[in-house]
């Protein structure tokens, strides 16, 4: 949000500094991100002088141009080419001396330096209005007045304002900040604080008068619980024209291109109070009858921005007796809006239902000023007297007289909310004693209204544009952020409460595998839960009844939340491949979201992205490419920091995944890893491999929180190792062969390792060769070669009866 000092200081007179001033906004809790400077002519005119033309002469070798000789106020004139075709003897003319920077339409600079022009020098340059920033026309030279000195500079001839303008970054909560005003009020009770106590100004609308009652509207509301007020009349006799140049500057100043000045005037009542206007050209309002309700589901409905809308049935719209005019509080229609040749207008000044405008407004896809307003809630007590203030200044600037008397609809009138504060809570929330005295000079300086004072706490009244001040609590915020968070002292003890939690806690799990992963080159990604419907279609085993949509999505890219972890991640994986980022390590802890029949289910997942090269080609290694089994290993290691080192693997059946496994145990799947199908990375444009892990954090825990600690002496003895190169069929597998080994022997043997796999040449086509370490070891002695050896024995005899296996 953006606040213009010279503004702000309209409601108090202060002399502080923007420097000060936003040291002390942020404290109250208005932080401002920042300081820029404003001037309604580009540049401030430096550098541009009053020139009086002595000598106007034909250029001797262009048929266009002039050299002429111009006073600029120095010892001599400076010689000038000029092109414009209305430069004279006589005239007083801008001219940018030699060093001034010009600004063009877009802002862009271009300085102004000495040169020669078809052979002739040109020692500065005179002026177009739209050159300078003063006007539009580049028709010709700008001619200024007869009765100016030369050499006098420009700024003094023109006003330009400069301003400063703070960025705030306003908190949803604040809706009583969104406006000039608002932050006025703040500003005070902060400089009251600092024993600085200077009155806030509030328009006048004492001048505020109805002219004739010859132009009266009926108004109608249909539907109060969503327009709890609506009030508005109407204005004959206008004439719309530009704005004058301080209105204008004032809207530039905070970003906002002038239009017109009935909009214009309606757009600075709304930053000035806070209060959106709406002006309807009442010659295009049927039978002067505004109805305020809502209309059937896809009722069409032009906006302003000229696309054709389909309204729903909860939208509140502001309609003539035929037709409807506007989408109340958030957008305006194409049909009704202010234009050239409007004469009559009605103006509208209204409070709507805060949740209603909200989710029009995110229904459409529409964020406007009057939206971001309403939708966190006005003050409903303002409308009449802000509706005065846009009178009184349209009348000023766009004459007119009020032809109607105010119509306001109010039924049931919002009252102020009631709080008792209690001392006892204000000392135990903030940790120290703040006197009485300055608690309700504080309260005070907030027109927040004490109405009783006793041994316990003070009964209050809050203001109604005080939305988030409803609790005691709230009241108690109110009163720090003013007192100033930085003059509460910290207490140099400190209490500090051990909580008795489990070990398994879910984030102390994934912190852990988090610095692990993070250790062995993986970057931890962070995706958008939102995704597109279209993914579903990429995967036969995701189905699309299954997904959960969004039902005020903002784009079709963001309408469904993500049935897989794969997609986001091949988002990520694409995005830095696109930008010759090739070797990827990725990394997401994140959930999945299901609908089954009526049931919504999420679930949490931990997924692995892996592709590129193992490590950066260099002159010391050849370069090798991520592979199956290295994806495996980093799995293993996660698995082995669990406990969890005795999973079941089988053949993946993911319908996302090729050449891949599942991992087991206990009948629960912990993880379905592979490299991902060619069809799916060619949707993403990825044309390298990418390996994928997704590891079911859910089924982790569940396992981790049943699995019990056992403690073991570390071995006093040693290991020992034997080596098999066995010949095989084709069909057999590593896991048969390992599993035959710990049944044949189950005292001495620890672990069964497969370290090498060949087939091809010297092999017959249905066979293959596994090399196999074999790691015993004796608790509680030092085994010999006697009894290894007969243990190699029996598990040859095993694998060549059961496997039909032979020694290499």
């Amino acid at each position: 949000m953006k606040i213009s000092y010279n503004w702000l200081k309209q409601f108090l007179k202060t002399n502080w500094t923007a420097q000060e001033t936003e040291v002390l906004l942020t404290d109250l809790g208005l932080e401002v991100e920042g300081i820029t400077d404003f001037e309604s002519i580009k540049g401030g005119l430096e550098g541009i002088v009053v020139g009086y033309v002595e000598s106007c002469e034909s250029h001797p070798n262009a048929d266009r141009l002039k050299i002429t000789k111009v006073n600029i106020g120095k010892e001599k004139p400076v010689s000038i080419v000029c092109g414009a075709p209305n430069v004279a003897q006589g005239q007083n003319v801008p001219v940018a001396t030699i060093g001034t920077t010009l600004y063009d339409e877009k802002g862009q600079p271009w300085p102004i330096k000495k040169g020669k022009i078809r052979g002739e020098v040109s020692e500065g340059m005179i002026c177009a209005e739209d050159e300078i920033g003063i006007g539009k026309s580049h028709a010709g030279i700008m001619v200024l007045g007869e009765n100016l000195i030369p050499g006098t500079p420009l700024n003094q001839v023109f006003s330009v304002e400069k301003d400063q303008v703070f960025e705030i970054g306003l908190t949803p909560n604040r809706a009583d900040a969104m406006s000039h005003w608002g932050v006025a009020r703040d500003l005070r009770a902060g400089l009251i604080q600092n024993e600085i106590n200077i009155p806030l100004d509030t328009p006048s609308v004492s001048n505020f008068h109805v002219d004739n009652r010859s132009l009266r509207v009926a108004i109608s509301v249909k539907q109060p619980e969503l327009a709890p007020r609506y009030c508005g009349l109407s204005i004959s006799g206008l004439e719309v024209k530009d704005s004058p140049d301080w209105l204008k500057n004032k809207l530039q100043a905070i970003g906002i291109n002038p239009k017109n000045n009935i909009v214009d005037a309606t757009n600075y009542v709304l930053h000035e109070l806070g209060q959106p206007l709406h002006a309807f050209d009442l010659d295009k309002v049927k039978n002067n009858k505004i109805e305020v309700k809502t209309l059937k589901t896809g009722t069409k409905f032009t906006t302003l921005d000229g696309i054709e809308r389909e309204l729903h049935e909860e939208d509140l719209m502001i309609c003539d007796d035929e037709k409807p005019l506007c989408i109340a509080g958030v957008f305006g229609g194409a049909e009704s809006g202010v234009t050239q040749s409007t004469t009559n207008i009605f103006l509208e000044s209204a409070y709507f239902n805060p949740v209603s405008i909200r989710k029009t407004a995110k229904r459409h896809g529409l964020n406007t000023d009057a939206s971001f307003r309403f939708e966190r809630g006005i003050d409903p007590n303002i409308t009449e007297f802000a509706l005065k203030r846009a009178v009184i200044l349209i009348q000023e600037i766009a004459g007119g007289l009020v032809s109607s008397d105010i119509d306001d609809f109010y039924p049931k009138k919002i009252e102020d909310f009631q709080v008792f504060l209690t001392f006892d809570k204000i000392n135990q929330l903030i940790g120290q004693e703040i006197d009485t005295g300055v608690i309700k000079t504080i309260l005070t300086s907030l027109d927040i209204r004490v109405n009783n004072v006793s041994e316990s706490g003070l009964g209050l009244t809050i203001p109604t544009y005080r939305v988030d001040v409803q609790r005691e609590v709230d009241v108690i915020e109110e009163i720090l952020r003013v007192y100033g968070y930085n003059n509460i002292e910290s207490d140099s003890k400190f209490n500090v409460s051990v909580a008795n939690s489990s070990p398994y806690d879910d984030y102390k799990i994934q912190n852990k595998i988090a610095n692990q992963l993070v250790s062995q080159g993986f970057f931890e990604i962070m995706s958008n839960s939102l995704t597109t419907k279209a993914y579903v279609e990429l995967a036969e085993d995701l189905k699309e009844e299954h997904n959960v949509d969004i039902l005020n999505y903002l784009s079709n890219d963001l309408g469904v939340m993500r049935q897989s972890m794969l997609f986001s991640g091949l988002e990520s994986v694409s995005y830095n491949i696109n930008r010759k980022k090739t070797d990827l390590k990725f990394f997401e802890f994140g959930k999945t979201y299901h609908k089954k029949e009526d049931e919504f289910l999420e679930f949490k997942h931990l997924a692995l992205f892996l592709t590129g090269s193992k490590t950066p080609d260099s002159w010391s290694h050849f370069e090798e490419k991520t592979n199956f089994f290295q994806l495996k290993a980093y799995l293993e290691r996660i698995f082995e920091r669990f406990g969890l080192s005795s999973l079941e693997y089988q053949s993946v059946e993911s319908k996302s995944i090729s050449e891949g496994l599942t991992g087991k145990l206990n009948s629960k799947t912990i993880v379905e890893f592979g490299r991902v199908k060619t069809e799916i990375l060619n949707h993403f444009d990825i044309d390298q491999e990418v390996l994928y892990a997704d590891i079911q954090w859910d089924n982790v825990l569940d396992v981790l929180e049943k699995k019990q600690l056992k403690i073991s002496e570390i071995p006093k003895f040693p290991s020992t190792q034997r080596d098999f190169a066995l010949l095989l069929d084709q069909g057999v597998k590593f896991d048969d062969l390992k599993e035959t080994a710990f049944n044949t022997e189950k005292k001495i043997l620890q672990k069964v390792d497969l370290f090498d796999v060949y087939e091809g040449e010297n092999l017959p086509e249905d066979k293959k060769s596994y090399a196999l370490r074999f790691i015993f070891m004796d608790k509680k002695k030092t085994l010999t070669d006697k009894q290894v050896d007969k243990v190699m024995k029996k598990l040859q005899n095993q694998f060549e009866i059961k496997f039909n296996a032979s020694l290499r």
